[in-house]
C-alpha cells in the first residue's frame, strides 16, 4: 500500500466513515517511526501526526473507511487511547490557505446524547454566523462528534498561532468571536468540561491524493 505525503489531510473526504483521534505524550517523530514498522492497515485512509506548540503533547488524527476503524493499531503506534468520531459539520473559507497552526477544541458532556452533541455544534455555527467580521487568520473548522455520544472535537485550521491568540484576546472571554451569541455556547447546558490545544503538523500521509512530495510505501 502506498500513501502520499501531503501538506494536510482532506478532512471532508466523502469516503471517510470514522475518525480515530489519540492524544499522547509520545512525540510525533517517534510515533511516525513506529508507523514505519507497521503495515498500512486495511481501511485506513490517512494518518496525521501533530506536535503541540507548547511541546507537551502530540495528536494522532486518522481517517478510516466505514466499518474499518482499528483503535488497537492507533493505540499501539501512538501510545495513546484513541477516541472514535464522525465528522458532523465543517465550515471552510473560500480563500483558505495551508494552515500554520491547528487548534483542537475538545468538549465533554455529562452523558451520552447524540442530539445534544449536534445542537452544541449548531450553536457554535450560529455564533460564527452572527459575527460581522470573521476573526482574521481563521481558515476552517471541522466539528466531529464521538460515536459514544459524549464528546465533540473541533479540528480548526488557522494561518498561524498568533492569529488564534489575537482572536481570543479580542473577545476577552475565551471565544474566537465578539458577538453575544457566544454566550449561548459558553452557557450550553450539560457541558462538563472544555479546552483547546494548539498544534503544528509534523507529517500527514493519505491514500488516493496527489502530492508534490515523495510517496511513502
Amino acid at each position: 500500500m502506498t500513501a502520499n505525503q501531503v501538506a494536510r489531510p482532506d478532512l471532508a473526504r466523502q469516503d471517510v466513515g470514522t475518525v480515530l483521534v489519540a492524544e499522547t505524550a509520545v512525540g510525533a517523530a517517534n510515533v511516525l517511526a513506529e508507523l514505519e514498522n507497521e503495515p498500512w492497515p486495511a481501511g485506513m485512509i490517512s494518518f496525521s501526526a501533530l506536535d503541540s506548540t507548547d511541546g507537551e503533547a502530540s495528536l494522532i488524527y486518522t481517517q478510516w473507511a466505514e466499518g474499518t476503524a482499528n483503535p488497537g493499531f492507533v493505540g499501539r503506534v501512538s501510545g495513546g487511547d484513541p477516541v472514535e468520531y464522525r465528522l458532523y459539520r465543517s465550515g471552510i473559507r473560500e480563500d483558505s490557505a495551508v494552515p500554520g497552526c491547528i487548534v483542537v477544541v475538545s468538549v465533554e458532556f455529562d452523558g451520552a446524547d447524540a442530539r445534544r452533541q449536534r445542537r452544541w455544534v449548531d450553536t457554535v455555527f450560529g455564533a460564527l454566523g452572527s459575527e460581522e467580521t470573521p476573526a482574521p487568520g481563521g481558515i476552517s473548522g471541522h466539528f466531529h462528534v464521538s460515536t459514544d455520544g459524549t464528546r465533540v472535537l473541533n479540528y480548526a485550521e488557522w494561518t498561524d498561532e498568533q492569529s488564534h491568540r489575537d482572536a481570543l484576546a479580542l473577545s476577552g472571554r475565551g471565544t474566537v468571536g465578539v458577538s453575544d451569541e457566544w454566550r449561548k455556547v459558553q452557557e450550553f447546558p450539560g457541558v462538563r468540561g472544555s479546552g483547546f490545544r494548539r498544534y503544528r503538523m509534523v507529517r500527514s500521509l493519505s491514500l488516493g491524493l496527489s502530492a508534490k512530495e515523495s510517496t511513502v510505501a
